[in-house]
């Protein structure tokens, strides 16, 4: 991988960076979208009736994943907008100064990427109330000794990301209690300083606790040390101009906090909400480096031909090869994805251990597969079922979602039927569906791995196209 390019310590005013996160339970923007509607809260939004919020492509802020967007400001931008009655328009910029432009110039209405606002900020727009504070922490490499106060990092080589709140806390304990404080920063789009210490370039990174959540998964040789004295606050940056807008988003996060519902959703937005086993994380890294480069192309090629986002295909192949296109099961299977013999023939494969011919069969197979879940299904649950079909096969599936329906469950329910597959492997049950014996707990595991990779490829850095990133919500969505 090519190494990014690096900043020497330099000691200027630094400018915030947002953060992001993962998607919100549909229950929460249920509760959100229930308040009733309140009138439009000034006349250009009720000319145009769309709230325009920029934000930056993070996985603590907004991103899109293989089911569109996802991230905590995102979710809660489209609860404000609906209770506004407002249609929301979000998307991502470079940064916090193209954000700051976009306010300026009264193409955004609110800047929304867990900011905390400085001068540059107050120059342009109307920070609303603070409404939560993110602890900054000190990261270390597994099996060095664990920092446990400050002076530890006053000698040691510290990592941070250029122009960011955390470089701006560093300048304050340079200038109150480490004058021998210095670090090295990070070119703010390409870098995280947490690979520094993955890669010991660094000893030490100092970063928001709720963006380790995440990249901790991604750099899992890596732990956290300690808290730094200082939290970081974050709220909103309203444009000029809109009083009414200034208060209606102070109003909304105040009946959050009252209700304790903002803490709930904070907590919920967590990449440490998912549950991610450090060997495993630690080899798909090493081959997310080494393999995936290899084949990515023709992943984007069959998600091209057939509409399935290439990081669930990707996913997919790595649960079942590793992207190994020599690999063999002992049932015969072969290949990127694993295709059987009769399968591969009915797709036209002639030779299984040719990546981009095994890939783009897979893609076309689970697509196949994906159109037998029934349409009425909404995502993310018919992915989950079409990959657990994909694994253990369409009729074992249906087999499961009849128990699960005669138990007086949700067939069209993933959670749901989850809890059933197992029972395909106990007589009892077996014997009373249409195609017996299944071990049905593989295919559980399969789908909870599968989603595991894919998040993992979500929270990496984007290539895509920011404008092409848009997300537009209509006010009766939810």
């Amino acid at each position: 991988m090519e190494r990014r390019r690096r900043l020497r310590h330099a000691f200027g005013v630094g400018r915030p960076t947002g953060l992001l996160m993962p998607p919100l339970a549909a229950a929460t923007l249920a509760f959100l979208g229930s308040c009733t509607p309140q009138p439009p809260v000034d006349d250009r939004s009720h000319t145009r009736a769309e709230l325009h919020v920029v934000t930056v492509d993070s996985p603590t802020t907004y991103y899109l994943g293989a089911h569109g967007a996802e991230g905590l400001e995102f979710q809660l931008a489209s609860a404000f907008a609906r209770s506004q009655g407002l249609n929301l328009v979000m998307y991502p910029v470079a940064n916090a100064q193209a954000m700051q432009a976009e306010l300026a110039s009264g193409r955004a209405d609110i800047a929304a990427a867990q900011i905390t606002a400085d001068a540059g900020w107050r120059g342009v727009g109307d920070p609303s109330d603070v409404y939560d504070h993110i602890p900054q922490l000190v990261v270390y490499h597994l099996g060095d000794e664990r920092p446990r106060a400050s002076l530890q990092i006053e000698s040691a080589r510290l990592s941070v990301r250029a122009g960011s709140s955390q470089e701006q806390l560093l300048q304050r304990l340079k200038r109150t209690v480490a004058p021998a404080l210095s670090w090295i920063e990070t070119a703010p789009r390409e870098a995280d300083p947490v690979e520094d210490v993955q890669t010991g370039e660094a000893d030490y990174a100092v970063v928001d606790a709720r963006e380790f959540s995440f990249s901790h998964h991604l750099y899992p040789d890596v732990a956290e040390g300690f808290s730094l004295p200082e939290s970081r606050p974050v709220q909103w940056v309203v444009r000029r101009g809109a009083p009414g807008l200034y208060e209606a988003v102070n109003r909304f996060f105040g009946n959050l906090n009252r209700t304790g519902e903002l803490a709930r959703l904070t907590s919920a937005a967590s990449g440490d909400t998912r549950r991610f086993e450090y060997e495993e994380s630690r080899r798909f890294e090493e081959l997310m480096t080494a393999r995936l480069p290899q084949f990515r192309s023709w992943f984007e090629e069959a998600a091209s031909e057939t509409g399935i986002d290439w990081r669930l295909l990707a996913a997919i192949g790595y649960q079942e090869s590793q992207w190994d296109p020599t690999a063999e099961s002992p049932t015969g299977a072969a290949g990127v994805m694993m295709l059987t013999s009769s399968t591969a023939q009915e797709l036209g494969v002639k030779d299984r251990a040719n990546a981009r011919q095994n890939i783009l069969a897979g893609a076309r197979y689970f697509q196949e597969v994906l159109e037998k879940i029934p349409a009425r299904i909404p995502d993310p649950d018919r992915t989950w079922f079409a990959i657990a079909a994909y694994n253990v096969g369409f009729g074992h599936l249906e087999d499961a979602r009849v128990l699960t329906q005669s138990r007086g469950k949700n067939p069209d329910s993933w959670e749901d039927v989850r809890e059933h597959l197992p029972l395909l492997a106990d007589e009892q049950w077996y014997e009373h569906v249409k195609r017996g014996f299944c071990r049905g707990a593989e295919p559980v595991q399969y789908v909870k791995r599968v989603q595991r990779f894919l998040k993992l490829l979500e929270w990496q850095p984007s290539s895509g196209t920011l404008a092409a990133r848009a997300t537009r919500v209509s006010a009766d969505a939810g």
